[in-house]
């Protein structure tokens, strides 16, 4: 059963189980009250008339019409039962004995009350009253009896059950369409969620549901998956961003891996063909070419391998170690290989700078930084390395005096075998920035590029002092 019934049947059951109870308790409640008058009205006449007889007055024919009044009937009867004034006219009928009230209170000496059928009319409320006559009628007892009849608040009840019962049945098919409107009315916006959600597909993330009333149920839930929608969207995008790398790299490394390649296969025909015997001279230059070629490949596998097992999270041998220590190491060894050409320097710092990392890869990094700095400075320039504690972490900052990186090829150059120069590579695969950057990510850190162009640039590894 749909969701939008079993909210009609439950809200419809509820309204017409909370009528009825009302109902119910209205009816009794004034059944009770209306029973109640005609008890009170036969009661106080009768206590009237007692009164009247124990004072010593005489009821006058007067009197007796007047307690008579209101559909009540007056009965007074002697220690025996017999009837001495009575409304009814119950001499004539020998109704001496006929209903049991007055017995009762004679006997008890106290007032007492119940049912008979003494004016025909069914049924009638009897109060017998007993009454104690003055000294000078002592041997005369008497019982003053008033009634009335149950008939005309009986059909009132009638009356107004009746038309409780109506009401109430009008209520409950009211209440029916009600709480199908309220229902309709609640579930419109799953209804707009419904049809929206099912026209979306795989390739239209970018629709969101409608949020009726975001401060509802409804509506949180819809705001909730929205936010999932956002989520998946961008999931989305960064798989789409994620192929699209993946296939621009394969191509790149194609492209990258069919030039030394060919090279090497070109040199080796030649050597197989003619000149290994024809000319030892080519035939060294083409060896030569074919050792650096082979030297190459090896570099551009080692840093795809390097790539790929920072893609799948290779674990980090990491430890407490100071930053300044390893920038120093990779300086000299920058320096060396340098034979000269640039200057490049360390600045002397005069307190250890420590942090959590992974000794191997950190210096690794610190190299490609140091090795990008000296290819792309001219002869004569310089390259200087500082390390320092920066925003509650370690920096180390590479700063050379070479040809810079215009402001549009800034944010590509840590992309893999993007090439800012590319007739200044110098064999370069275009790697080492994303290696760079790939170890700084891994120990939570980053790297930070400015450039001048014609002035220099500076490369900042920042890493955070426990990861």
């Amino acid at each position: 059963m749909p969701i939008r019934w079993r909210l009609t049947l439950f809200i419809a059951l509820a309204i017409g189980a909370i009528l009825l109870v009302l109902g119910v308790a209205l009816f009794v409640l004034l059944r009770g009250a209306l029973l109640s008058n005609v008890e009170n009205i036969a009661e106080r006449r009768a206590e009237r008339a007692a009164k009247s007889i124990r004072s010593g007055e005489t009821l006058q024919a007067d009197d007796v019409q007047e307690l008579a009044l209101d559909g009540v009937f007056v009965i007074i009867r002697d220690g025996e039962g017999r009837v001495l004034t009575d409304t009814l006219d119950l001499t004539s009928k020998g109704g001496a004995a006929e209903d049991p009230v007055w017995k009762k209170a004679l006997d008890s000496g106290k007032p007492a009350s119940g049912t008979a059928e003494m004016s025909g009319d069914d049924p009638d409320y009897i109060y017998a009253v007993p009454v104690d006559p003055p000294p000078s009628e002592a041997g005369r007892a008497r019982v003053v009896e008033a009634g009335k009849s149950y008939e005309a608040a009986m059909e009132v009840v009638q009356d107004v059950g009746a038309i409780l019962a109506a009401g109430i049945g009008v209520a409950f098919l009211l209440s029916i369409v009600g709480a199908y409107l309220l229902a309709r009315a609640a579930l419109r916006p799953v209804e707009a969620v419904t049809t929206t959600a099912r026209e979306m597909g795989e390739a239209d993330l970018a629709k969101r549901l409608p949020v009726a009333n975001p401060k509802d149920e409804i509506g949180r839930l819809t705001t909730t998956i929205n936010g999932l929608l956002s989520r998946l969207e961008s999931a989305f995008v960064r798989r789409e961003e994620a192929l699209e790398r993946q296939r621009r790299f394969a191509a790149d490394a194609s492209h990258e891996l069919r030039t030394p390649l060919t090279a090497i296969s070109g040199h080796a025909r030649m050597l197989v063909e003619w000149a290994l015997e024809g000319d030892p001279q080519r035939a060294k230059q083409s060896v030569g070419v074919i050792h650096r070629e082979a030297g190459r490949l090896r570099s551009l596998a080692e840093s795809l391998l390097t790539l790929t097992r920072g893609d799948e999270g290779a674990p980090m041998e990491v430890g407490r170690y100071d930053l300044g220590a390893v920038a120093k190491e990779a300086t000299e060894t920058a320096r060396s290989a340098a034979q000269g050409k640039v200057s490049v320097d360390f600045v002397p710092i005069d307190h250890e700078v420590t942090a959590t990392f992974d000794r191997e890869r950190i210096m690794q990094a610190a190299s490609i930084l140091l090795d990008n700095a000296v290819k792309y400075t001219p002869d004569g320039g310089s390259v200087t390395v500082r390390v320092e504690e920066e925003n509650g972490g370690v920096a180390l900052a590479v700063s050379d005096t070479g040809i810079g990186i215009s402001e549009d090829q800034l944010p590509l150059i840590f992309e893999r075998f993007h090439r800012a120069v590319p007739s200044r590579s110098e064999g370069g695969g275009g790697l080492g920035l994303s290696i760079a950057r790939q170890i700084a990510e891994a120990h939570g850190g980053q790297i930070r590029a400015e450039s001048t162009p014609g002035t220099g640039s500076t490369f900042t590894l920042l890493l955070p002092k426990r990861p």
